[in-house]
């Protein structure tokens, strides 16, 4: 069996890491530093992925020792956004790659520890690259509250035919979690499942990502690269955030969508592919298209079949369900929530919807050492009744004072309060002017 060397100070990450990748069918052996971790390569691995900052040894530390095995080892990073020049500088020194804190897709986390050991040549007893990964499949979409079930329903339904669907809600409502419901309740279940964030991918790389190109295409190409497209053949392409696309990549995609052909950055030869396409977005595409910012007909191609998500504020009842089905996920099922916690989870505002639930439950479990939950090891807002005379607490009040909050404990960097809320820097600025908490420019 392939093994994994996990070196993670944080003992509630490390537990979810492991989970992650035991899933997936690796051996993994995880430790609290980086000498340990040092220590346990003489143990033989076949990959190692390491937290950069952690005492008695760091990250850089721990690649360096990997280096020195024969052979070498590949090493992945963890790295939080303070640490990225950290994680580069030991990619220069040999480091495989890295990601970011908090993980968004564990999905993206297996498919870059089976780079890495396919790097080396050696097999991998992971799961098979052209299969949904086990925690793929959308059961973790929580649906407790009645206002969940018209969704459900939807989902379900246009799950079984090959319609083009578009995911309409705001940023950490689920987008990716429906949209790998409906291929789990696809005939193309048994094929792969690939999301694409179009809004991290540089808008000079969009064609060569996406459709592929060809070796020497471009300064740097020095192989053939198989696109997005290419590889969702046969199963299901996820465009998320495809209102960030600028309008010449629309272009491209519209075309691709229309002739369900694609030409590698490169090459003459065009290439059939046959991808579900699934698109998402935070954006009101339909205002964008009107505004000249989103090409019509692309917006026409994507609306067969809309589906708007709802706000975690509109489906109070799905909060509780969900922020239980975070701490399993966890490695925290056990973990009791007081009475009192579960009220200030429930009357929350969250602006940041479920990635901020997540959030606040990873924080909580660390803070609550051993014992239950409490609403004191949540860092919300307290949210008792509002003095009669100033009448009832409005969405918006909820929002400024979460927002507020989230400020406050990040010392005013806009950049920490919006990972703090789990939400996207530009989601943030766009709140505080919405909220007018800074002047409209």
């Amino acid at each position: 069996m392939t093994r994994v060397l996990i070196a993670e100070d944080d003992a509630p990450l490390r537990r979810l890491l492991s989970e992650v990748l035991v899933d997936a069918g690796f051996e993994v052996h995880a430790v609290g530093d980086g000498r340990s971790a040092i220590a346990a390569l003489a143990a033989g691995c076949d990959a190692v992925l390491s937290d950069v900052n952690m005492p008695v040894a760091d990250g850089m530390a721990v690649v360096q020792a990997a280096r020195r095995r024969d052979p070498p080892v590949p090493v992945v990073l963890l790295t939080g956004f303070g640490t990225i020049a950290g994680a580069v500088e030991a990619m220069r020194a040999g480091a495989f790659d890295y990601l970011t804190k908090p993980i968004e897709s564990p999905a993206a986390l297996r498919a870059l520890i089976a780079r890495a050991i396919a790097s080396t040549g050696a097999p991998s007893t992971a799961e098979p690259p052209g299969k949904t990964p086990p925690d793929g499949d959308g059961d973790d979409f929580v649906a407790a509250d009645p206002a969940s079930a018209p969704l459900v329903e939807l989902i379900d339904r246009v799950a079984a035919r090959d319609t083009t669907v578009l995911l309409l809600g705001e940023s950490g409502v689920g987008k990716e979690v429906i949209a790998r419901r409906i291929h789990a309740r696809s005939r193309r279940k048994g094929s792969r499942f690939v999301a694409v964030n179009c809004g991290a991918i540089p808008h000079e790389l969009f064609e060569g990502q996406v459709f592929g190109h060809a070796k020497g295409a471009f300064s740097g190409a020095a192989s053939a690269h198989r696109g997005f497209f290419e590889e969702a053949h046969g199963g299901t392409l996820l465009l998320d955030e495809v209102g960030e696309l600028p309008l010449p990549a629309q272009v491209k995609l519209l075309r691709a969508l229309e002739e369900r052909r694609i030409t590698r950055l490169g090459e003459s030869r065009e290439v059939p592919v046959d991808a579900r396409v699934i698109a998402a977005t935070n954006r009101r595409l339909d205002e964008e298209a009107r505004a000249g910012r989103f090409r019509e007909d692309l917006y026409f191609r994507l609306s067969v079949f809309p589906i708007r998500i709802p706000p975690l504020r509109e489906r109070r009842g799905d909060i509780v369900p969900l922020g239980r089905s975070i701490l399993r996920r966890l490695g925290e099922g056990g973990r009791a929530l007081t009475d009192e916690a579960r009220g200030a989870l429930a009357a929350h505002g969250w602006p940041g919807n479920v990635r901020e639930l997540r959030n606040v439950l990873e924080r909580a479990v660390i803070i609550a050492g051993d014992g239950p939950i409490d609403a004191r090891h949540l860092g919300l807002a307290a949210a008792g009744p509002a003095p009669a005379e100033a009448g009832p607490v409005t969405l918006s009040d909820l929002e400024r004072q979460a927002i507020v909050d989230a400020l406050q404990a990040s010392g005013g960097n806009r950049r920490m309060a919006a990972e703090r809320l789990g939400i996207a820097l530009r989601t943030l600025q766009y709140k505080l002017k919405e909220l007018g908490l800074i002047k409209r420019t």
